[in-house]
């Protein structure tokens, strides 16, 4: 090989290094493009139960609250007592005294911005309908809850909440969409067995 022959060999051969850690440096600038853009709307989802007083009545509810900086797109929700799941959610499976008033808000597709709040269930009993053991039993049952709430953020990357007040959300392939929200199926099911409980009355003449 002659002087020549090695000069162009060794040009090429710079070349492709040079081209080499030119692609390097473009997928590591990219990587680093798409790191920032998933922390730029990166959600996280903290679901708190209380158990509260407002003046003379008890509340007992959950919050599910966006503290992240994406919005979260919610896709399903499931709610477990200890290790099993409540099916349907309803306040016989839960074991909570009878005599409160429900508000609840459905979750499943709703996309949830970044600081804001959401109370799926608020039940509030009135003055007299509870005593301190029963609040403490309320309190002690409510150790026990799980809400497993599965959200996306807008590049679909996903996470799944886990115990109550407790668990930061692990990462999750993806989320299946559910049909029926669990908040929303309570409601209904409150609504009608408050029908139920209405005495009938008579048609008129």
């Amino acid at each position: 090989m002659g002087n020549g022959n090695k000069v162009e060999f060794l040009v090429a051969i710079c070349a492709l290094i040079a081209s080499a850690m030119a692609v390097y440096m473009a997928w590591d600038q990219g990587r680093v493009m798409r790191a920032q853009q998933h922390g730029a709307v990166y959600p996280v989802l903290q679901v708190d139960g209380y158990v509260s007083q407002r003046g003379e009545t008890t509340a007992v509810g959950i919050n599910v609250r966006n503290s992240g900086v994406g919005p979260a797109l919610i896709e399903s929700a499931e709610f477990f007592v200890g290790d099993e799941e409540a099916q349907p959610f309803s306040r016989d499976i839960t074991a909570l005294p009878d005599g409160f008033e429900l508000s609840w808000s459905a979750i499943v597709g709703r996309a949830l911005a970044p600081g804001d709040t959401v109370t799926p269930v608020d039940m509030v009993w009135p003055a007299g309908i509870l005593d301190t053991a029963d609040v403490r039993d309320i309190s002690e049952d409510a150790q026990n809850w799980r809400l497993e709430i599965c959200y996306c953020s807008v590049f679909e990357r996903c996470w799944k909440t886990q115990k109550i007040g407790r668990s930061r959300a692990i990462p999750v392939k993806k989320c299946e969409r559910q049909e029926t929200d669990l908040f929303e199926q309570l409601g209904l099911e409150n609504l009608a067995s408050e029908l139920e409980s209405l005495p009938d009355q008579e048609a008129p003449e």
